[in-house]
């Protein structure tokens, strides 16, 4: 459940990692879009200009004459008496960059490696994109500039020499289709942090991961209590056979490394099937829960165990145990279930319910949990052909042991 939980934070880390990538590209290819129109648009306009050999402009406290523009005729007088300038597209580039950045905050500047006018020099990020341009097939530069919140987008394009230029720039040595300068556009945006993005998805994060966790819990609970009772005898409550299988695996494995004794008991009911007979099965039922239970009060430390092995039979498991005190062991079985005092009317031995019990001991010369149970079961055959209502011990040389 950790793992699954683990791993969905690291899938809803990478995805708001993502999202907010795609979110800034997003950003930028609008703001990249809004830089190329607006230079198209300047190119534009300067093309119409140039088309029409400039603009003739009325000389006003904001449009005087350019005194960088070295042609016939710059400045010329109306029959009426009116002063006109000749606008070209450089000075028309400007005199628009003026305005905009006086009203909507946008800055437009064109800008040369050899500039006529002083004022057109680039600055430092300009004069690195121009070298770019002239040096490599570079067509754009454009970058965030500014910290926090407030930032400025900058976008600059190249400008190459056409044959309209040359009538002002073949003096610079310029020729045709080169890199001539370019026009810089500059506004602000407004770079907020995602946090709509990165909040939704803690959020997914924590609810989920707090979903998994709690129904984890109860599907980790639902296995336990479905392994549970797998292990456990479903008429009597004890442990089951296949419980009893796995745990003497795991004691007889722990045996065969450290050699300490390992003791097992087999209990059955006598004359049970006569008892069933008598009393019915439902009182049947009720004696195997009673017996169980019985034996179950009877070993006491954390690593016994008493199990039903099938039928009317109980097993149970000694560890560290020898054979005397297997032997003490199996006498208290058989009397703590006598002394349930169970009527037994058909009982030959007793006038209550009693049990045989069949015990061996680890020797060190088994070579698995069978070749044990066989001795114990042999040892419980004696004890049935005895007289019932016994503990006998296997013994290798007298074949049992009997008290």
């Amino acid at each position: 459940m950790i793992t699954t939980i683990t791993l969905w934070l690291m899938v809803v880390t990478a995805s708001a990692f993502w999202n907010v990538r795609q979110a800034d590209t997003s950003n930028l290819e609008t703001y990249l879009e809004n830089g190329r129109s607006l230079f198209n648009l300047i190119v534009t306009m300067r093309e119409w200009n140039s088309q029409q050999g400039g603009l003739y402009l009325p000389v006003t406290n904001n449009i005087q004459p350019n005194p960088y523009l070295d042609v016939p005729n710059r400045d010329v007088t109306t029959t009426s008496g009116q002063k006109l300038t000749l606008v070209n597209p450089a000075y028309m580039t400007r005199l628009i960059g003026e305005l905009a950045a006086t009203k909507d905050h946008v800055k437009f500047h064109i800008t040369s490696l050899k500039p006529i006018r002083p004022l057109n020099a680039p600055a430092d990020w300009e004069a690195s994109a121009l070298s770019a341009f002239e040096q490599t097939s570079q067509q754009e530069y454009y970058a965030y500039s500014g910290e926090g919140n407030s930032q400025v987008f900058r976008y600059m394009a190249p400008l190459y020499v056409q044959q309209s230029c040359l009538k002002c720039h073949e003096k610079q040595g310029y020729k045709l289709d080169e890199v001539r300068g370019g026009i810089s556009i500059s506004f602000p945006v407004n770079i907020q942090p995602h946090w709509a993005i990165i909040i939704s998805h803690i959020l997914i994060g924590l609810v989920v991961s707090g979903l998994v966790f709690f129904y984890g819990r109860k599907l980790d609970l639902t296995l336990q209590t479905m392994e549970e009772l797998s292990n456990v005898d479903g008429l009597t409550g004890i442990r089951n056979r296949r419980y009893f299988d796995e745990a003497l695996d795991r004691e007889f494995s722990y045996c065969l490394r450290n050699n300490p004794p390992l003791s097992v008991a087999i209990c059955d009911i006598d004359e049970f099937k006569a008892y069933n007979d008598a009393y019915g099965h439902q009182a049947g039922d009720d004696c195997l829960k009673r017996v169980a239970q019985a034996l179950g009060e009877v070993p006491r430390r954390p690593g016994d165990l008493v199990a039903r092995y099938g039928g009317e039979e109980f097993c149970v498991i000694l560890p560290t145990t020898d054979a005397a005190g297997a032997l003490l062991i199996g006498n208290l079985l058989k009397s703590k279930v006598e002394a349930l005092q169970i009527p037994h009317k058909l009982n030959k031995v007793s006038p209550f319910v009693t049990i045989s019990v069949g015990l061996a001991t680890y020797q060190g010369d088994e070579l698995n949990k069978t070749a044990l149970i066989n001795k114990a079961d042999l040892a419980l055959y004696q004890a049935k052909h005895s007289g019932k209502n016994i503990a006998i011990l296997f013994d290798e040389f007298s074949d049992a042991n009997t008290n």
